[in-house]
């Protein structure tokens, strides 16, 4: 009996599409690396993650929507902002077994909220075209809210802003660059700009700064620190990604000089990096460090106290990935005492197998580190288990 070549023809088509849906990620990889891309196209998942000997992980909240930045209330209350769902979420763990007991909507229909801060009863939320501030009730559940800073630039390439309030009462706002690497005609573009808690009276804190996403307070000092995501398409391993301590009216640079010594090709020039302040860290060149969270005074053992921990988002922009994954600065009063060394990993299994996208950290009331994945939805929670 003869076969019908169009029956063999259709076959030989849904065989191919079927090898490319079981290999579509190393396809991608095989077209994309070559330019130093490797994007990440596979699905999401939980992970065993990987932490120094002595602590444990579990999940401390599943099934959000892009969760980002996170804050903790007086409560222990942790609240995240989930950037894809347009909603901040309430996360109370009551009964203390380091999971949260529910999940409670404290406010919806929000522009891209990426930050939350807990300030006096109230949350100021990062959206993407404003900041906000919501009124809490005894249920966690926002009562009122207002808009502190509206019309914020969200045009271009980078479209997070994040909030936080500083030691002097002073409302700290960061707001990415339109670009790669461009003059912004908007001067609040790729800086850090300052207002009185009402919103009122704004200026640029620190310029330069290419992507700052995460905002933290030293406790040791009081500066406000950011981390930077540095400039795109100047190879696998330049520049290298920054944390930088603001100063009122400092210059990190961007887009003429990027990490403190490295002129830029397009903008730059012989006196690209004059007076440009240092980054206090540095760290490999794309892994895109968004949040990040000081630990002082807590129970985890020496070395791992005393730190700067940074939530690293993951690479596109090279040609074999990197980050995804948390790591440690070691400080020493406050200022940096060491080179950044990895803390929590396993959200890359392999360089094509992406199951999570860390993008925020904070301090839990109990003393554990809370990692928010924004990729596959989860929130790990990482605690002291005792001697390693």
């Amino acid at each position: 009996m003869a076969v019908n070549p169009r029956f063999i023809r259709w076959a030989l088509i849904l065989a191919i599409l079927v090898l490319v849906a079981l290999n579509y990620n190393a396809i991608l990889s095989f077209i994309t690396r070559p330019f130093g891309i490797s994007l990440d196209a596979t699905l999401g998942g939980p992970v065993t993650a990987v932490v120094p000997q002595g602590f444990k992980t579990n999940i401390f909240a599943r099934d959000l929507k892009g969760p980002r930045l996170m804050a903790v209330g007086p409560d222990g209350t942790v609240y995240v902002a989930e950037q894809a769902g347009g909603r901040v979420s309430a996360l109370p763990d009551k009964d203390r077994d380091g999971q949260a007991d529910e999940q409670i909507t404290v406010a919806e229909g929000l522009a891209g909220p990426n930050s939350v801060y807990v300030y006096s009863g109230t949350l100021i939320v990062g959206e993407h075209t404003r900041v906000s501030q919501i009124v809490l009730g005894p249920d966690h559940k926002g009562i009122e809210r207002k808009t502190l800073i509206p019309d914020l630039p969200n045009d271009g390439v980078h479209h997070t802003k994040t909030a936080l309030v500083g030691s002097d009462g002073k409302l700290y706002v960061s707001i990415g660059s339109s670009c790669n690497v461009c003059n912004d005609s908007d001067e609040r573009r790729a800086a850090i700009s300052v207002y009185n808690i009402d919103g009122t009276e704004g200026r640029i804190f620190t310029k330069g700064t290419r992507n700052a996403v995460g905002l933290a307070r030293n406790p040791w000092t009081d500066e406000v620190w950011a981390s930077n995501n540095g400039r795109d398409l100047m190879g696998d391993d330049t520049p290298p990604e920054t944390v930088y301590a603001l100063a009122d009216g400092a210059d990190a640079g961007w887009p003429r000089c990027h990490a403190g010594s490295i002129a830029d090709p397009e903008f730059g020039g012989k006196d690209a990096c004059k007076d440009v302040i240092q980054p206090a860290a540095q760290m490999q060149a794309h892994m895109a460090p968004l949040g990040i969270t000081f630990y002082k005074d807590g129970p985890f053992p020496a070395p791992y106290n005393d730190s700067l921990y940074i939530a690293l988002h993951g690479s596109w922009n090279r040609s074999v990935k990197v980050g995804y994954k948390v790591m440690r600065v070691p400080l020493k009063d406050g200022v940096v005492a060491g080179e950044p060394q990895d803390f929590m990993t396993g959200f890359l299994k392999d360089d094509n197998d992406v199951l999570g996208r860390p993008a925020g950290v904070v301090v839990a009331a109990d003393g554990s580190l809370l990692v928010s994945d924004d990729k596959a939805g989860f929130i790990y929670r990482v605690a002291w288990a005792g001697k390693p």
